[in-house]
């Protein structure tokens, strides 16, 4: 589809110095965008401006952003014309509730990050014309602040307006986007691809993070396995019940790519390891709300929610 919008963003904000923040700031700046990246933690921010952010694996970048800030609050005096929201998803009402505060008409805010419906709370605030929302296809992991490996980079990535009449600005930010490096496709079919890449979050992630398995370990492990089988089986059931389009051989599909994985640790896992909350509620936790809504039990989902909320105290 052709962009037919005279949208022409020059500043961007980027919500979360983690590793995907740190991957789409850095290329952002590499294509000569004001990018100011926002964290609550300063030691994350710091290697942002000196010696800036280091890509290694998949891509291999070094990049400074323009500047940095502590608070989304701040983000009222740089006024950027696009804020790309990627921490983690509990974070977001208060997040959305800061921009609020200086929201104005023409300001865009994505959601860019894993896990159904993240958008949708985002709109409760903002309301759906500003919001869009995103699929990213790689994988990452911060190795130090400032410093991401890049495990795989699969485009495109895609892209998609709550608000239809939104859609040649989100049309815009994919072209820009493709143009910095990040490959990005503007769809009208974003929640299919939302949940395909969650059940396969929701399939793994848990069973990582409760076994301390790596997601290969977790896949060459005939007894572990059978759980994330059940578990993607599950999910599929409660996608079809709620008429989410999958594709017919989704469930191979997953199986393959979660095979083809590596030896890495899903971002749950090392959210356990280092005692910070998770994104189960916005995975499993979704596919419970979601199977209840159609009637379909989701015992497996259930049972690795409970076992993952029980471990975020300790």
């Amino acid at each position: 589809m052709e962009d037919k919008s005279d949208f022409r963003p020059r500043s961007f904000a980027v919500v979360g110095a983690g590793p995907v923040g740190c991957i789409v700031a850095a290329f952002l700046a590499k294509g000569g965008y004001e990018v100011t990246l926002c964290d609550v933690f300063p030691e994350l921010l710091k290697p942002a401006l000196n010696p800036g952010i280091i890509i290694e694996g998949a891509e291999n970048l070094q990049q400074a952003v323009t500047r940095t800030c502590t608070s989304v609050d701040d983000l009222a005096e740089y006024r950027p014309d696009v804020i790309f929201l990627t921490v983690k998803a509990n974070a977001l009402p208060l997040i959305s509730s800061a921009i609020e505060g200086f929201y104005r008409e023409g300001l865009y805010v994505i959601s860019w990050q894993n896990g159904i419906d993240t958008e949708a709370v985002i709109a409760q605030t903002l309301g759906a014309k500003p919001v869009m929302r995103a699929v990213v296809n790689w994988g990452c992991s911060l190795v130090k602040p400032g410093h991401v490996h890049m495990a795989f980079h699969h485009p495109p990535h895609l892209l998609q307006e709550l608000d239809p009449a939104s859609a040649g600005e989100a049309q815009a930010i994919a072209k820009i986007l493709t143009a910095c490096g990040l490959p990005t496709s503007h769809t009208n079919n974003i929640n299919s691809m939302v949940w395909r890449k969650a059940i396969l979050n929701s399939s793994m992630n848990p069973v990582c993070a409760v076994t301390g398995l790596t997601m290969a370990q977790a896949m060459n492990d005939p007894i572990v396995l059978q759980i994330v089988e059940s578990l993607l089986k599950e999910c599929i059931a409660v996608a079809r019940a709620n008429e989410i389009e999958l594709g017919w051989n989704y469930y191979p599909q997953a199986i393959e790519y979660m095979r083809k994985a590596g030896d890495h640790k899903p971002s749950m896992l090392i959210d356990i390891e280092n005692r910070r909350r998770t994104e189960i509620d916005f995975m499993n936790g979704k596919i419970v709300e979601y199977g209840r809504q159609a009637g379909v039990e989701a015992p497996y989902n259930k049972t690795l929610r409970a076992l993952v909320k029980a471990l975020e105290p300790k």
